[in-house]
């Protein structure tokens, strides 16, 4: 995974973003293996999908999510599936395609 380090990307109150594939990260940020393989995961949502069906979904779940539940970040079922995972370094050895489906339609839970 290529790796940037900017200081106006990602916005104000997050640490790091994936662009197709790549990572921008601000300057400060410690780049921790949990973190990696939560990003490593939204690269194979990106995959998988496509990129430009990735961008596009995201966006509607995010702004569907931000009338039901306010936090639409932490709802989106992409963020869920890294969040729920960020932990298991083997995960994408044994990560089901589309497992963020699973996500879609689940309570929202506290992020671990």
């Amino acid at each position: 995974m290529i790796v940037l380090r900017n200081r106006y990307i990602p916005f104000p109150g997050y640490n790091a973003i994936n662009l197709l594939g790549v990572l921008v990260v601000h300057p400060g940020v410690r780049l921790t293996r949990k973190l990696l393989n939560h990003e490593r995961i939204h690269t194979a949502q990106m995959r998988e999908l496509g990129y430009l069906p990735f961008y596009l979904l995201y966006l509607v779940e995010w702004a569907v999510r931000l009338t039901m539940w306010g936090n639409a970040y932490a709802s989106v079922s992409f963020e869920r599936e890294a969040y729920a995972h960020q932990g298991e370094l083997d995960y994408l050895k044994h990560r089901r395609h589309y497992a963020w489906r699973g996500y879609l339609c689940k309570k929202n839970n506290k992020q671990k």
